[in-house]
């Protein structure tokens, strides 16, 4: 789309408002509504021109001396929004430094935006596609609080295996999932199918191709809905438009949505498996003759994700949850090998009957990861294996929760905690560095941000604590 058919989609929809989009570190989408008159007045300078705001209210952006913002629109995402009373066209935007007229260093879509560059400026290749698969669960309702008297979380659902001895208004059903029995059956022990298809229909709408929607493995309400690939920005703009279906369907339905990597315990949690190859010239560099169909080129970029990894992990994994579910034996991929068959690897590599969709797939990313950051970072460690053809030596095709201790010891895993994978990161960042996609200025931020949640977490008591230490 082109201004023109922005203006076009106003005038045609009766948009009162044009609402402006853009993703924080966190990777949460903020939001600013202007009238509609404001853009159609003079659409083509208030395109060129921007919105102005205040970053220093960005949690890990400008502080208060320099502050003064810019938004801007990108015209090509303008959508009508389907949850707002009056009617909206939405957009997503970068976030502009009025200082200099380029994308600001700490504006997530502006790091993905760079990171595509690199990789046309480095000749490797000129197109990255990435498909993310994030699961998600669906609760009734939850509570939680934490205070000087002490912290508790409480999850109602009615889906779930511990809801089979309470009562419900109209009874209680006795179908539902038990624990790890969600993958996949019918209704009415699947009770999001009705609910899933609201959001598919709605994504299509919005100009997300999907390509299936199932129950998860989870009791209480995990779910995935599975959506096409695409070029690295757009496949993450296409993310956050998913989460902010999933979340809003939920809420209209009277439930609330949630991509925690582990909110409930004793069940899988959720990832976000991210399918990965690289183009030149209208030409897949990943398909060849080598093991499972795949060139030198994709073994060397599994190389450098795997050689990367625990720094990879504070951007893939960046939150004090995601380490809940990176342990072993629950379909949790925190071995460091990749393989064609091997599920407990953090590499595996689909099965595909046309060479053209060839590809390789991260297992062991998290939906709370800002999908902006976790594509980029991914392919800048991807393409540093392939510019030092770093090998990954030989696939893993065992099942390698159940090696010999001797054998386990020599497979490097994932890092087990956040405050781990920011200490990876910041020893490890050059490679991000690269032809300024990561600053060393963002990396620093980013670090001292979530340095916060690891310490909040350490000053917390844990109720489990007082299982383990009450009487001793």
């Amino acid at each position: 789309m082109a201004v023109a058919d922005v203006l076009k989609l106003i005038e045609e929809n009766d948009v009162k408002f044009v609402d402006l989009r853009f993703t924080d570190t966190l990777g949460k989408e903020q939001h600013v509504t202007i009238p509609a008159h404001v853009l159609t007045e003079d659409a083509e300078e208030w395109f060129e021109r921007g919105h102005a705001f205040d970053g220093s209210s960005i949690a890990g952006w400008k502080g208060i001396q320099a502050s003064d913002m810019l938004l801007i629109a990108d015209p090509a995402s303008a959508k009508i929004d389907p949850f707002f009373d009056e009617p909206t066209v939405f957009m997503s935007c970068d976030v502009i430094d009025p200082a200099d007229g380029k994308g600001y260093d700490r504006c997530p879509r502006s790091i993905a935006k760079r990171a595509e560059a690199y990789l046309k400026a480095s000749g490797v290749g000129d197109t990255a596609y990435f498909g993310p698969e994030p699961e998600f669960f669906v609760f009734d309702s939850v509570t939680w609080g934490t205070d000087m008297s002490g912290t508790f979380v409480k999850i109602k659902s009615e889906e779930a295996a511990w809801a089979s001895a309470q009562e419900f208004e109209g009874g209680n059903t006795g179908h539902r999932p038990g624990v790890k029995g969600g993958y996949f059956p019918v209704p009415p022990v699947d009770s999001g199918q009705d609910l899933r298809s609201a959001m598919v229909l709605l994504l299509e709408e919005l100009g997300v191709p999907v390509e299936v929607h199932h129950h998860e493995v989870a009791t209480a309400g995990q779910m995935e809905i599975g959506t096409k690939f695409s070029t690295l920005t757009q496949r993450a703009d296409w993310t956050q438009i998913m989460k902010y279906v999933i979340q809003n369907v939920a809420h209209s339905y009277g439930k609330t949505a949630t991509f925690m990597p582990k909110p409930i315990v004793g069940d899988n949690g959720s990832g976000m498996h991210v399918h990965q190859s690289i183009w030149k010239d209208g030409k897949n560099l990943f398909a060849g003759d080598g093991y499972a169909g795949l060139s030198d080129t994709a073994l060397y970029y599994i190389g450098g994700i795997i050689k990367h990894a625990k720094a990879l992990n504070a951007i893939t994994n960046p939150g004090t949850n995601s380490y809940k579910r990176l342990v072993p034996h629950y379909e949790a991929p925190v071995k460091l090998a990749y393989s064609a068959k091997n599920r407990s690897a953090s590499i595996r590599i689909p099965h595909v009957a046309n060479p053209k969709g060839r590809r390789i797939e991260a297992r062991f990313p998290d939906p709370l990861s800002n999908p902006y950051l976790c594509f980029a970072a991914l392919l800048m460690a991807g393409l540093d294996g392939i510019q030092n053809k770093i090998h990954p030596g030989d696939a893993a095709d065992k099942n390698l929760y159940d090696l010999p201790p001797e054998e386990d010891k020599l497979i490097p895993t994932v890092c087990a905690s956040l405050d781990e994978a920011l200490a990876a990161l910041d020893k490890d960042r050059e490679f991000l560095t690269r032809g300024g996609v990561f600053s060393n200025e963002w990396i620093d931020a980013f670090i001292e941000l979530k340095m916060k949640e690891v310490n909040l977490t350490r000053m917390t008591t844990h109720p489990v604590e007082f299982a383990m230490y009450y009487s001793l």
